[in-house]
């Protein structure tokens, strides 16, 4: 009977020893890519580049990006949409002289899929009926070209070539397709101030460029926001270069400089 109760007790401590190791190993803190200022820093939309040196900026971006990651958006979807679309997209924006990442505007709009807004924005890139009809598409109760891909994207080209020459930058460009161009010189006038990043704008246009870096990001360097999925790896900007050396790893709960850069 003693021999049978010791071997028990034995057993009991096994198995919990066993199953304490498993939680141990569970818990194992996991290497993550934590990116310093310097990363920050280096983000830009259409080669203009978010302020340096601005913690509120920063603050901004990081949520952003945070936002964007396939942890809250649980949905490689973009990356499928993507791969779609951006070679009709591409060569169009490229003929009427706008920037590239332009093409992430749609996918931040609609997600490339169309759809009505509640304000009546429609199709691919979101024009409301009479800026679309002012750049040349047909919107009446039998057509609506603003869901034509390549209709709506030559629109759109002429659309945001026009903001360029009104406000000579790229990033306010963008805010006036989301404000309207009228919202945003009022902006400018009052405020006396035409950075975009220095603008204080209602909830929607101030985050906007943000939103277009982080889909651009999240587009070219999938596997660090957590995509994985083929079209995401297709899309993923080759990097044949040595790793830039503001990105390193750290195993999760071990010292870390600036805690706040945590995304």
């Amino acid at each position: 009977m003693l021999v049978i109760l010791l071997s028990a007790k034995m057993f009991n401590y096994k198995a919990s020893s066993s199953f304490a190791t498993l939680i141990h190993l569970s818990e194992e803190p996991k290497k993550v890519k934590i990116p310093t200022d310097n990363y920050y820093n280096s983000l830009s939309f259409a080669d203009e580049n978010i302020p340096v040196g601005d913690s509120r900026i920063k603050a901004k971006m990081k949520k952003a990006l945070k936002e964007h990651s396939h942890s809250q958006l649980q949905t490689s979807k973009l990356h499928s949409q993507a791969s779609k679309w951006f070679p009709v997209i591409e060569p169009i924006l490229a003929k009427y002289g706008i920037p590239e990442d332009f093409k992430y505007m749609p996918l931040v709009e609609s997600g490339l899929k169309g759809g009505v807004s509640p304000k009546g924005a429609t199709g691919y890139w979101q024009f409301m009926p009479g800026t679309a009809r002012g750049f040349g598409l047909r919107v009446n109760s039998e057509v609506d070209e603003r869901n034509n891909i390549r209709k709506s994207t030559v629109a759109a080209a002429k659309y945001l070539k026009s903001l360029y020459r009104i406000f000579d930058s790229w990033t306010l460009a963008a805010a006036a397709y989301n404000i309207g161009e009228g919202g945003l010189r009022r902006q400018i006038n009052r405020q006396n101030q035409d950075n975009y990043f220095k603008m204080k704008l209602n909830r929607e246009t101030a985050s906007y460029v943000y939103k277009l870096i982080s889909m651009k990001e999240i587009i070219e360097n999938p596997a660090r926001y957590g995509y994985t999925s083929k079209a995401s790896k297709l899309l993923a900007k080759a990097d044949t270069k040595k790793k830039p050396a503001f990105m390193f790893s750290i195993a999760k709960g071990k010292p870390l400089g600036d805690e706040k850069l945590r995304l």
